[in-house]
């Protein structure tokens, strides 16, 4: 049993404080009856409809994208900025799995499946996830060692990652890393670089869990297939037992 509002919100109608507007509003049913009572729990069987629209019979449909630069992780925006919705189906009611930067591009997935959406990003079972970074300056033994090991800085602690040096430009004073990290903080490589002492100039993230962008060109799309969902689903109780 979840809280109404909480469903309402993982459905991705709106946000959780939206979706208490609406239940005070007498917006919502549940089982036929108007539903008014904020904190309301409701169960997987129970039909909740919202606005006229049935969220128990919706069809789940799971894709991915690879993000371009310079559009926005959400399904509205106020500064009428692109997001990434602009590039997917628009008669599906879908919204994306967690976020990346409006200047980042990569892997990013997209969904209306609320308690899947819970199981990529929640701290307790974050997946794996690989970013290839254009960094300004070159990391020294030390940084690797620290970022290898769990980089401490002032402000936050984050768990070992795995670096990869994919390329050294001397003459310009610049380097590619592969940096695989399972946290999801906010803004978190951009950090710990800038915690090294490094300017990120480009980032991308080019997997998510199991889901790679390969064949993906900036702004392209496709659907999950049905073992690619499975198998994420099951990463997501390996990492989680891990912690």
């Amino acid at each position: 049993m979840e809280r109404l509002q909480k469903v309402i919100a993982q459905a991705g109608i709106c946000s959780r404080r939206k979706a208490e507007e609406l239940i005070q509003a007498g917006k919502v049913k549940v089982n036929g009856v108007i539903v008014k009572t904020l904190g309301t729990k409701v169960s997987g069987k129970d039909e909740v409809v919202v606005n006229g629209q049935s969220l128990s019979k919706e069809e789940k449909v799971y894709y991915v994208i690879n993000k371009p630069k310079g559009t926005i992780c959400s399904v509205h925006d106020e500064k009428d900025r692109k997001t990434v919705l602009d590039y997917l189906p628009k008669e599906e009611r879908i919204y994306p799995v967690g976020r990346l930067d409006y200047d980042t591009s990569g892997v990013l997935l997209v969904t209306n499946d609320g308690k899947f959406t819970h199981r990529m990003i929640h701290p307790k079972f974050n997946l794996p996830k690989t970013y290839v970074i254009n960094l300004q300056g070159m990391l020294s033994g030390e940084d690797i060692y620290r970022l290898k090991n769990g980089l401490n800085t002032k402000h936050e602690k984050y768990a070992p990652a795995k670096v990869q040096i994919k390329q050294k430009d001397y003459t310009r004073d610049r380097m590619i890393v592969e940096l695989t990290i399972h946290e999801g903080k906010n803004h978190q490589v951009k950090n710990m670089m800038e915690a090294l002492g490094h300017q990120v100039r480009r980032l991308h993230r080019k997997s998510f869990g199991c889901i790679s962008d390969e064949g993906l060109r900036p702004g392209e799309y496709r659907r999950l297939k049905i073992n690619e969902i499975k198998q994420l689903k099951k990463m997501s109780e390996t990492e989680g037992e891990k912690k």
